[in-house]
């Protein structure tokens, strides 16, 4: 069994089709399947149906696939953590961010490129969902998100500092120059909000649901950026962090009253592996620029 070999029926249970997975890996078709017959003949057992173009994982290939996950997962720790003994001042830091965390993240990048400025950055956008997904794929190393502190087999989310979940609302809204409003008004406004699949409208779902509050939803908005822009307008309202508004100066966060309305915004890394000394450093610069926002 060959690390190689791990690598190729990885990518090919991901994607569940040998000619995509090659071409994933820049390689050819039959070296991806010559490998992972290879390795069924090495283990004895079929890992993969064939069904004309596609593959499909058998029971066994299921049962193979997290412990194939981990090998190579632990295999490029190995790799980094050599590299960092070496002290090598190259490599590369990817980083998953939801949008309300761009402008800390912003922040963070600048001050930390003076310090590394021949790490390559890679930042991914997406919802928390999804970023969770690629931190447990390892193909982030880090992630920032509003996701609850809390700590699982998978991974370990670290507060940075809270922020609140508000109405936003153009500057000439009548309630931009109000400090807080009470749960219950947002059933008189017309509201454009985050799609399903956002953490927040989970979120913000479940409050309403609670407190049996009917929001008046307009619109739902599959992209953050598009829904600011909506709400630039002045003809809604929507609801969202209050760190959101970064970069629309005519846009106000008016907090909503209640405890459950503060949210921590985290760090989050894969729990029980390796932390980059890159990305050590750039939680440094994090939680210093973290201090603005509480």
């Amino acid at each position: 069994m060959e690390l190689r070999q791990l690598k190729y029926f990885i990518k090919a249970a991901e994607l569940e089709n040998f000619t995509d997975a090659a071409a994933a890996l820049y390689i050819t078709q039959s070296t991806l399947s010559q490998q992972i017959k290879q390795l069924e003949d090495g283990l004895s057992i079929p890992l993969f149906d064939r069904i004309g173009k596609r593959v499909r994982l058998t029971e066994a290939g299921k049962l193979f696939l997290p412990y194939a996950k981990k090998t190579a997962a632990d295999a490029e720790d190995g790799r980094s953590i050599l590299k960092d003994l070496m002290n090598l001042q190259t490599g590369t830091l990817t980083i998953g961010v939801t949008y309300g965390l761009t402008h800390l993240l912003t922040k963070a990048i600048v001050s930390f490129s003076e310090q590394c400025p021949d790490i390559k950055l890679h930042i991914s956008f997406g919802t928390t969902q999804e970023l969770l997904t690629k931190l447990g794929n390892g193909h982030i190393d880090m992630m920032l998100s509003f996701l609850p502190v809390q700590e699982t087999t998978t991974y370990v989310a670290e507060k940075l500092f809270s922020s609140h979940l508000s109405l936003i609302v153009h500057e000439s809204h009548p309630l931009s120059k109000k400090k807080q409003l009470d749960l219950k008004q947002l059933e008189e406004l017309p509201l454009l909000l985050p799609a399903n699949g956002y953490s927040i409208r989970n979120i913000l779902d479940s409050i309403l649901e609670k407190h049996q509050v009917i929001a008046d939803v307009k619109m739902e908005v599959n992209d953050i950026n598009t829904l600011l822009q909506l709400v630039d307008t002045g003809k809604w309202c929507t609801i969202l962090m209050s760190t959101t508004v970064f970069n629309y100066p005519k846009l106000k966060a008016v907090k909503i009253a209640g405890a459950e309305m503060v949210r921590p915004a985290t760090i989050t890394w894969p729990a029980n592996a390796y932390r980059k000394k890159a990305a050590v450093l750039l939680e440094g610069q994090l939680r210093k620029f973290a201090g603005e926002y509480r």
